[in-house]
């Protein structure tokens, strides 16, 4: 359904936030309406595996974390956070496959880094506010625009155009001295056919972690014409976010005994005392500008189009102790008579990157087949660079000498066509075509001041097939296949990984619904060859490392159910079992290459459970109580016990209640997280490295294991207040 990218945006925001349009030809704007929804999105039918959120569904948890912690409940989905509660760098998996596994587009342009492949939505804080609705669709899913989905493919769409004047002032507190202020506002339409909107967000928090703090800001306004057959809207929205490293993660030791400790920034004084350094922080900032036009010319024929400017800049600064003269072009020092070649230092590591994107489509709709086609274009344009802001001894250095610079610049043309079409009233049929070509070029030297120049393109075919089967009413049956290629990252570039990865997807699903239940299943089969599976290891910025892991595969079962016991009360459980193989994987060890045969997959559970129980004693007011299980994980691909992951089990409580009928108001929307009610301690993520130790016996070589932890928040809770005008 991520396909029609900008018809996602322009579609749903109609779809969704518009359908009391006051336009004199009411049964026109519905026709269009259900153009948009149809072009932009997989519909409850689709013989895709994918989960809806809208809404007023986001708005019950809305208190300032960020966008995966809205997914944490979702099937197969499994979240985490650096700073440990849910504020500043957080991260999601799917199915085993991290975030940059994950095609993530907003209104169907591309989020994901187009070097990294990686998705930061801490660079859009408090972006939740914005959304109308997603959707997270599970395996290869449909064509989307940017990196193939190996995971999912995740499709958010931003606010709808409002017919009425709106304003909203939203509050929250919560633990860690969090505190989350923001404002939106609609003038509604004006003369029928123009509206303005906007929001502006603050976000800040101490964090779990030691000194994690995250001070975010972020911002979104959009204008929209509506007519009777065209939708056009131009949105800019980005933030800026200061975090406090905490990448580094702790030790086994630390875990137990000071399991909030932080690593990051730590040196030693000139009197030899412990000092933390109080700006060894992340600083980016990033604004997208998105123009989305869509046009419809009769009830079967209509048009998409969208053009899209990214703009980022940003860096990370560190104290170093004790770096050499050599690594950062300084010419030794005299100091009497001594030569001096090293020293304390100051730095920055710098990304400024430029995206530019365009997508055009045009779909035909009528009662028995809908077709799309359509054909996408983006570069991208990254320098990266490292500059000296202090040092204590700096031979014929000037400040901000740039101590190495390198580009990176990719070029991205992809061509689709897909198409439902309805056999009888029973069977339907779907087929989806896309041609990717992809070139990707560098120049100059990386942070570890190593050439890297890569002239590489790439090309893909990517075709995808399945069928749905109404048995009755109440039980549908569906099958899908799709094919995925993707290409290897800058990161994996500089491991000498040039060889792009291939997975078939196969998902078998029924879906069942009756006035009382839902339920749907599905069982799927992810094949892969050449997967760059994690090894669990990070690089010198806290980055994961990847390795080919050759053949390996993902085989499990999904099911997700929604239960209504009684007017008051619904239950949503949902189970994900799965088995996640590497086939003759092959690692270095003890001084040599050891072929391990069938291993687990890294950072893949073979069990993912949530729930969640509502409770509505009367209209206004529910409370929910969520639960989520994460089976144990390796965080190696070599099943060594010194790289596993405990299971746990946590429960969060939400209370949502709405005031109406207040004097000078419209409303006011109170909201109560309390998370990790039993105040669980638990470990969500963490890393595993192997390194050579060839001096402890002579003419021995033994291999060394580790393992780093992010400890993840005991009880903590938000609490916010929303004023509606």
């Amino acid at each position: 359904m991520k396909k029609l990218f900008i018809s996602l945006t322009v579609l749903t925001a109609i779809a969704n936030g518009y359908s009391q349009e006051k336009v004199k030809d009411s049964t026109s704007v519905e026709k269009l309406e259900e153009v948009l929804i149809q072009s932009v999105r997989v519909d409850a039918d689709s013989p895709i595996t994918h989960s809806n959120l809208e809404k007023e569904e986001l708005e019950k948890r809305n208190l300032g974390q960020d966008i995966p912690y809205m997914l944490s409940y979702l099937p197969s989905v499994v979240t985490t956070s650096d700073a440990g509660a849910g504020v500043g760098y957080t991260y999601i998996r799917v199915r085993g496959s991290d975030a940059s596994r994950v095609n993530v587009t907003l209104n169907g342009i591309p989020f994901n880094d187009a070097e990294s492949q990686g998705s930061f939505f801490v660079n859009l804080p408090d972006f939740t506010s914005s959304v109308q609705s997603l959707q997270l669709q599970r395996g290869v899913g449909t064509s989307t625009n940017g990196s193939g989905a190996f995971g999912a493919s995740l499709n958010m769409l931003t606010d709808g155009v409002s017919e009425k004047a709106y304003g909203e002032i939203s509050n929250a507190i919560g633990s860690y001295n969090t505190r989350k202020h923001n404002v939106k506002f609609s003038t509604g339409l004006l003369s029928d056919h123009i509206e303005l909107a906007g929001r502006l967000s603050t976000i800040q928090s101490d964090g779990y972690i030691d000194r994690a703090t995250s001070d975010l800001k972020s911002y979104y306004l959009q204008g929209s014409y509506v007519g009777k057959n065209t939708l056009i809207k131009a949105i800019t929205f980005g933030g800026t976010e200061e975090t406090y490293q905490a990448w580094n993660g702790i030790d086994s030791t630390k875990l137990r005994d000071d399991r909030t400790y932080n690593p990051s920034g730590a040196y030693t004084d000139a009197d030899g005392n412990d000092q933390f350094y109080d700006q060894e922080v992340d600083h980016y900032s990033q604004d997208h500008y998105q123009l989305l036009w869509n046009q419809r010319f009769n009830n079967k024929w209509s048009t998409n189009l969208a053009l899209n400017y990214t703009y980022g800049r940003g860096y990370f600064e560190q104290y170093k102790e004790d770096e050499s003269f050599e690594d950062y072009g300084f010419e030794p020092i005299e100091i009497g008579g001594e030569t001096i070649n090293t020293t304390d230092l100051i730095r920055r590591r710098w990304l400024n990157n430029n995206f530019y994107a365009a997508n055009a489509n045009v779909t035909y709709k009528d009662t028995r087949v809908d077709v799309t086609g359509g054909i996408f274009y983006s570069y991208y344009g990254g320098d990266h660079f490292g500059e000296v802001i202090w040092a204590q001894n700096a031979g014929g250095s000037e400040i901000r000498d740039r101590y190495y610079s390198g580009n990176g610049d990719k070029n991205e043309f992809t061509v689709f066509g897909k198409m439902t079409y309805r056999l009888n009233d029973q069977w339907s049929v779907f087929g989806d075509l896309q041609g990717r070509f992809v070139s990707y070029r560098t120049s100059g030297i990386t942070s570890d001041l190593l050439p890297l120049v890569v002239r590489e393109k790439y090309s893909f075919f990517n075709p995808k097939a399945g069928a749905s089967f109404q048995l009755n009413d109440a039980n549908q049956f569906y099958f899908s296949y799709g094919k995925a290629n993707r290409e290897p990252r800058k990161s994996d570039f500089e491991q000498g990984i040039f060889t792009a990865e291939k997975l078939d997807d196969f998902e078998l699903g029924w879906r069942t619904a009756s006035e009382a239940v839902k339920v749907n299943t599905n069982l799927f089969y992810m094949n892969y060859k050449d997967q760059l599976v994690l090894t669990g290891a990070l690089d010198d910025v806290g980055a994961p490392i990847r390795a080919t892991s050759g053949k390996s595969y993902r085989l499990g079962l999904e099911v997700d159910a929604e239960v209504r016991i009684s007017n008051q009360v619904r239950v949503f459980p949902n189970i994900a079992l799965s088995t996640n193989k590497n086939l003759d994987f092959v690692t270095a060890r003890d001084g040599g290459l050891v072929n391990l045969g069938t291993t687990n997959t890294s950072f893949s559970p073979g069990i993912v459970a949530g729930n969640r129980i509502e409770y509505s004693p009367i209209n206004k007011l529910q409370f929910s109580l969520l639960s989520k299980f994460v089976g144990e994980q390796y965080m190696g691909n070599i099943d060594s016990d010194a790289s596993k992951l405990e299971s746990y089990f946590i429960h969060d409580f939400n209370i949502f209640y709405t005031l109406d009928n207040v004097p000078v108001v419209q409303s006011i929307v109170f909201s109560g997280l309390v998370n990790n009610i039993f105040s669980t301690k638990y470990v969500s993520n963490g890393y595993f490295y192997t390194y050579d130790d060839d001096w402890s016996v002579p003419g021995q070589v033994t291999t060394i294991e580790g393992a780093g932890y992010y400890p993840q928040a005991e009880i903590n809770f938000l609490v916010g207040a929303t004023v509606k005008f």
